[in-house]
């Protein structure tokens, strides 16, 4: 035992030397630490979105009698779409007969005069339509702070072989440009001019033998019989792809309820439900981003911030807040619904 002891002290006493000893051993080098980088990328989910839809109801209920579009077909704005009603529907067949009447009653009266007066007072009421629109688009481009701006831009690349354009278009909100307020203020003027005329014309001819109380009567009837008749169709609102319909021949169906869903694929959104409110101010309008969708994940497509809400949600109890992304590149297996992983570059 005291051998081993012995043995063991005498075996330290050397290691401990060894370690002292001057030039004995290499000085050991401090190993470095690389610094750490902070990584502002913030991802979010979303959920495609065309770029407008619209769900479209009945102002009048009964039974549907004809549905004249397809879902996937495409439409034009004011295309019908559904149809109420039918012969055997009293309420329709009264309303077909009063438009068939208060037309046939203003024909009548204006037959009474020279027809040049008949389309002096047509062409004075469409005059005034066209300037109200131009007055109404006028002070939205002078109020709006967000008015939808697109800029194309075109890039020349030339190699050895051949020239190649490229066209890249950016899309923002803003204030609208100095040029497009100066041209909706001489479209005004230009519509005022029409409505001077118009109404020059119509002042002229008035006294053509037409009973000018009773002409007010009967347009104002035909307008009301064309809405009520109305009321039994709805149409497409603007250009687009009949999404889904709900409205089946031979149903019936109630005031305001949903019949057809036409939106608008020609552009894509995403919307993002899980930016939370520490996340959401490090990102800017215009800001470009990477999306890439559960569906497509081999797919990487670009686009920018369109616009961040001002109010918030909660979800999972984190505030959030929806970030709208719009699309510069599409994909034809794109669908309305598909999940979407949205990457930003924080702000630093």
């Amino acid at each position: 035992m005291k051998q081993k002891l012995l043995i063991t002290l005498v075996g330290l006493s050397l290691l401990f030397t060894a370690c002292s000893a001057p030039g004995s051993a290499a000085t050991a080098t401090p190993e470095v630490i690389p610094p750490v980088i902070a990584d502002n990328t913030i991802i979010a989910e979303g959920r495609v979105e065309p770029v407008r839809y619209a769900e479209i109801a009945f102002t009048a209920g009964g039974i549907v009698s004809e549905v004249l579009v397809a879902e996937g077909q495409s439409v034009k704005q004011g295309q019908e779409l559904i149809r109420l009603g039918g012969e055997s529907d009293t309420q329709y067949a009264a309303a077909r007969l009063e438009l068939v009447s208060a037309r046939k009653e203003l024909n009548d009266l204006l037959n009474i005069s020279d027809e040049d007066f008949a389309q002096a007072v047509i062409d004075l009421k469409q005059a005034k339509e066209d300037h109200s629109d131009a007055v109404q688009y006028l002070n939205y481009l002078r109020n709006s702070p967000k008015v939808p701006i697109s800029e194309t831009f075109v890039y020349y690349i030339h190699n050895q072989k051949e020239t190649q354009t490229r066209i890249r278009t950016k899309h923002s909100k803003g204030p609208a440009p100095e040029v497009w307020i100066i041209e909706a203020e001489n479209n005004v003027a230009l519509k005022q001019a029409e409505v001077d005329k118009a109404q020059r014309r119509y002042d002229r001819m008035k006294d053509g033998g037409v009973d000018r109380d009773q002409l007010a009567v009967l347009e104002a009837r035909l307008t009301k019989a064309q809405a009520a008749l109305a009321a039994f169709s709805v149409t497409a609102p603007f250009d687009g792809v009949v999404a889904e319909i709900y409205a089946k021949e031979g149903n019936s169906i109630n005031p305001r309820e949903i019949a057809v869903t036409v939106a608008d694929f020609s552009t894509w959104l995403i919307e993002t439900t899980d930016l939370t409110e520490i996340d959401v101010v490090k990102l800017a309008e215009d800001q470009p981003v990477s999306v890439k969708l559960d569906a497509l994940p081999d797919v990487e497509l670009k686009g920018t911030i369109l616009s961040i809400g001002q109010t918030y949600a909660e979800n999972q109890g984190d505030v959030v807040y929806k970030v709208t992304i719009l699309l510069t590149d599409v994909h034809p297996a794109m669908r309305w619904g598909m999940t979407a992983s949205v990457t930003f570059e924080g702000k630093d």
